[in-house]
């Protein structure tokens, strides 16, 4: 199975490498927003099944049994995927003596399963990271049916927001399409914040059928299809606006049992404009075919001259003869397009208990010095127990709605310190609910 990853590497080089001077020519120009020069794209990592194979939980992997009842941060709403205001070099924000902080929500009323198709992002802000205060709705007319996660850049001189998100069509289909709302800016008080200013909302782009996969192309699959997640950062030595995202990428395999079929890959977006109103794709940075089907929420950490990759994914989107849990799992490299190692020989960083192998989901890690402080929400515990006795994630909606909805967390989970040792990690300690401590050290 190795030599086969392999072979599926060596064969894209050649592909990678003409993809990345399709397109405008500023690949090769010596300057871009104001950077010195454009980044080198290069061939396409991949997450092998070798590597897969040695994923096993230790108890530097492994996440603390939360044991509280979770305490919500809205009365109303459901919250799960969630990240902070950053400005363009990746630091938290905070304004004023406030911080800001985005979420997924949906009315409580709905059963959990139910969330994903009413998703609505709104903001939250607090004095000390980690007691939140509900604002409001992020956008007064975003696009798409409903929005699912992103990321938030503020640009202090200009004092507006740059909002990535997904604007997605509603169910069945859930088309996915990058966005970018701009033009909202921050009020604030001694008793608060308020978003205003009117905003533009746009398109980033769509797959192009060739390095990321097409709705149309994923639908003789039968498995889950992904072009989503944007997340801004500026490169470190270019100065470009960037941002990652996941997706798929085309195999030409139409068996939902066949390895290569699972396809996620990591992929990447520039922008063209000082306006970043324009985006071009770019390959790749990693892919997990006959590995992984689903990276999602793909995120940088700066540390040390390293470039640490981040992504979450499930244990059913594992291609068959793997496993995996739910969890964060990290790789590290040199560039954007470095030769990435596995963190803990396998990308494991951290993973839920056994014991509560759903307990959390979505996990962000933020730059912490030399550490990073990890955010999650409360996904569903107590599994074990149920009306119906112990039952698998798949029965949950199978359960009196009531019951659906007290098995299921839908707030922020207790944050994790991680530390960092080059291609190790070890989780040092478990913070309050929904903890975001200030930046400490260089991030992206």
């Amino acid at each position: 199975m190795v030599d086969e990853n392999d072979s599926l590497k060596t064969n894209r080089r050649s592909f990678m490498k003409t993809a990345a001077g399709l397109g405008v020519a500023s690949l090769g120009l010596s300057s871009m927003n104001g950077s010195a020069a454009a980044v080198e794209t290069d061939s396409t990592d991949q997450w092998t099944r070798a590597e897969a194979e040695q994923i096993k939980l230790t108890d530097d992997t492994t996440a603390p049994v939360i044991s509280d009842n979770p305490n919500s941060i809205s009365d109303d709403y459901w919250i799960w995927d969630t990240w902070p205001l950053r400005t363009r070099d990746g630091s938290i924000v905070k304004i004023n003596g406030w911080q800001i902080v985005f979420s997924l929500t949906a009315p409580n009323d709905l059963v959990p399963g139910a969330r994903h198709n009413a998703a609505t992002i709104r903001y939250f802000y607090s004095r000390n990271g980690k007691n939140w205060q509900e604002g409001g709705k992020a956008f007064d007319a975003p696009l798409g049916h409903h929005q699912w996660a992103g990321s938030a850049m503020y640009d202090q001189t200009e004092e507006q927001i740059y909002h990535f998100y997904t604007a997605v069509s509603p169910e069945p289909e859930f088309r996915q399409r990058p966005a970018l709302g701009i033009g909202a800016s921050i009020e604030t008080s001694p008793k608060g914040v308020e978003l205003t200013g009117d905003q533009e909302h746009l398109i980033m782009g769509t797959p192009d059928g060739e390095m990321y996969q097409t709705l149309e192309q994923s639908k003789d699959q039968g498995i889950v299809y992904a072009f989503r997640d944007p997340w801004y950062f500026k490169h470190p030595e270019t100065g470009e606006d960037l941002a990652v995202f996941e997706a798929n990428t085309p195999t030409g395999s139409k068996d939902p049992s066949d390895p290569k079929s699972f396809n996620g890959n990591i992929g990447v977006m520039r922008a063209t404009n000082d306006e970043l109103t324009e985006w071009e794709l770019l390959p790749p940075v990693m892919e997990a075919i006959g590995t992984n089907q689903q990276l999602e929420r793909p995120h940088f950490v700066f540390n040390d001259g390293k470039w640490y990759l981040f992504t979450i994914s499930h244990k059913f989107t594992f291609a068959p003869g793997l496993s995996g849990p739910d969890a964060l799992y990290g790789f590290v490299g040199d560039s954007l397009y470095g030769d990435y190692k596995p963190l803990n020989e396998s990308g494991l960083v951290i993973a839920n208990p056994e014991e509560a192998p759903f307990q959390a989901y979505s996990w962000l890690a933020m730059p912490q010095g030399d550490n990073i402080l990890v955010e999650s929400f409360e996904n569903f515990r107590g599994l074990d127990n149920t009306s119906r006795g112990s039952i698998s994630l798949d029965e949950v909606g199978y359960l009196p709605s009531e019951e659906q909805k007290e098995l299921f967390g839908g707030t922020l989970a207790p944050s994790l310190k991680v530390q960092l040792n080059g291609t190790e990690t070890k989780i040092v300690a478990e913070l309050n609910d929904g903890h975001f401590l200030p930046s400490v050290g260089r991030s992206g």
